[in-house]
């Protein structure tokens, strides 16, 4: 069959059984791309389309398809979704299911008629788990939130890091990776971690230029409170408001429900029922807005999101554009507003900042240097907080001084390895991090302080140029953004650079007379361009 052929039965399936009269380039790509055998790195917007990149090839290739997805909501929504459909049995792996679902569960994938099957990448740490998969011949290997595989990542998690391995057990099948947010260096590291060969990179716009981008500047912190409930009050249609903390959700949520709002709390510490009813009545059209932490929204397919506020500033860019792509997903106007306090850049960098898992480290190598183990055996060894023990081993992992062998379980690289260096290694790469950290905040501290164009700024920062203000953010209808680029030299956003202190980087933005640079050591640094320019402090690689 011609390449035009596959494309026109790919479209022909998406119609036929979903319902999905037309599909976009990149859809179309990423699908033909994945049914030839190819792996494929995707990055598309929220809201467009990832998931049918999955579930139409699925149909045509041989065997079940596996998707790696971190969210129990997210999964229990695209199950939905695909029952709905005139597909095949989706089924769900979860630790929350009795002994008689897992059981029918099983049953359904050796038999074959389960053609989608959802997991976390907790439940790929099983033995029994994989073992199981790979008697079932899948054909597609499906890493949703890609960008959790990578350090450079927003939401970055070490079970991320065990997937490569778990690919080649499951017989190498082509391996999908799709996220909404990844910058450049993060792309790279998801090729990498992934373990993905010669993957076709399918990148799309991440401009959505129906949102209207705008800051809120406050001093003072009752202010800004009352700023945001009578804001979000005022704003029509339903909406999400973003806060720092449990705490500040609930008391949102009771101050816009005391002005009639039909506002509730959702949060990590809430019972899982709770947070089930909120997402619910969000999905149903029942709820004015929905207060919650970061804990709500990824994967949401809701597309009539009129606003996404935030009551303080998040932890990166990439958090936040992810978070406000949850508006407007039905290309009709909506509203994104910041609401930023310069003090509170102190309580992310203090809610970001985390020891070291030295003691964590130094026990892990221990317990490793007599042979491998598996996750069960490592635990018992290395007793104490599970979230530790598995921070350190990512850490040794990407230092390549841990390895995951074919069989799942974890091995020091060298039997006989000098136990101090490894952990040293390991503590350096903790202090990269969080260095990467601290700069990830003065990132987002320059969008919320810009005068210049801001969908200018978020696209550089994802390495894409917007040749003029978009005309539709606070700061161009104040007539503070810039018409005109400053001369750049040969910077572009992309380009690989070296400093003499702080090594490779790659240039994210060039706008207002400064240079931002991701340095793979010492995370972003904002320069300024006629120094950078004058000084000649950065050599092109």
């Amino acid at each position: 069959m011609s390449d035009d052929g596959k494309a026109a039965e790919l479209r022909g399936l998406a119609a036929e059984r979903f319902g999905w009269a037309e599909l976009t380039a990149e859809q179309v790509e990423a699908m033909s791309a994945a049914r030839d055998g190819h792996d494929v790195l995707v990055v598309l917007p929220t809201g467009a389309g990832k998931s049918a990149i999955y579930q139409v090839p699925a149909l045509v290739l041989p065997g079940p398809t596996v998707i790696v997805s971190p969210l129990l909501a997210l999964q229990r929504d695209q199950i939905e979704g695909l029952d709905a459909a005139a597909v095949p049995d989706a089924v769900a792996l979860d630790s929350r299911q009795s002994a008689a679902d897992r059981k029918s569960v099983w049953e359904a994938i050796r038999r074959g008629s389960a053609e989608y099957v959802f997991l976390s990448p907790e439940q790929l740490a099983k033995d029994e788990v994989v073992t199981g998969l790979a008697g079932a011949g899948v054909s597609l290997f499906v890493v949703d939130e890609a960008h959790c595989v990578s350090a450079w990542g927003h939401d970055f998690r070490p079970d991320y890091l065990r997937l490569a391995p778990v690919a080649e057990r499951l017989g190498r099948p082509p391996v999908l990776a799709l996220t909404a947010t990844a910058a450049a260096p993060v792309r790279d590291d998801i090729v990498a971690a992934l373990g993905l060969r010669d993957p076709v990179r399918v990148i799309a716009s991440f401009d959505r230029p129906n949102l209207h981008l705008a800051v809120a500047r406050f001093t003072g912190d009752a202010a800004k409170r009352a700023a945001v409930v009578d804001r979000v009050t005022a704003l029509p249609g339903s909406g999400l408001l973003y806060t720092a903390s449990r705490r500040e959700a609930e008391e949102y949520a009771a101050e816009l429900a005391a002005r009639g709002v039909r506002a509730f709390a959702y949060h990590g510490g809430m019972k899982t029922a709770d947070r089930d009813e909120v997402h619910e009545r969000f999905a149903a059209g029942e709820t004015d807005v929905v207060v919650a932490t970061s804990a709500f929204g990824m994967g949401i397919d809701k597309p009539d999101v009129r606003f996404v506020v935030h009551a303080s500033v998040p932890d990166s860019v990439d958090t936040y554009y992810q978070q406000i792509g949850r508006a407007g997903r039905d290309g009709e106007p909506a509203e994104v507003l910041l609401c930023y306090r310069p003090e509170d850049l102190a309580r992310q960098r203090f809610l970001t900042r985390s020891a070291p898992p030295e003691e964590e480290l130094r026990a892990v190598v221990e317990a490793l240097r007599p042979g491998p183990l598996n996750r069960r055996q490592l635990a018992e060894a290395v007793p104490g907080p599970s979230a530790r023990r598995t921070r350190a081993l990512g850490l040794l992992e990407r230092c390549g001084d841990v390895l995951t062998g074919p069989d799942g379980r974890f091995a020091l690289t060298g039997a006989r390895a000098d136990a101090g260096a490894v952990v040293g290694r390991a503590l350096d790469a903790a202090d990269r991090a969080a260095e990467l950290v601290r700069s990830r905040v003065e990132m987002i501290r320059a969008y919320a302080e810009t005068t210049g164009c801001r969908r200018r700024y978020l696209l550089g920062y994802f390495g894409e140029e917007l040749g003029a203000p978009c005309g539709h953010c606070d700061t161009c209808e104040a007539g503070t953004a810039a018409t005109e680029r400053p001369h750049a030299g040969e910077f572009r956003a992309e380009s690989v650079v070296r400093h003499a202190e702080w090594g490779r980087g790659v240039v994210m933005t060039v706008e207002d007379g400064k240079l931002t640079v991701l340095f793979d050591d010492v995370g972003y640094r904002t320069l300024s361009l006629p120094v950078v320019l004058e000084q000649d402090l950065l050599e092109h690689c």
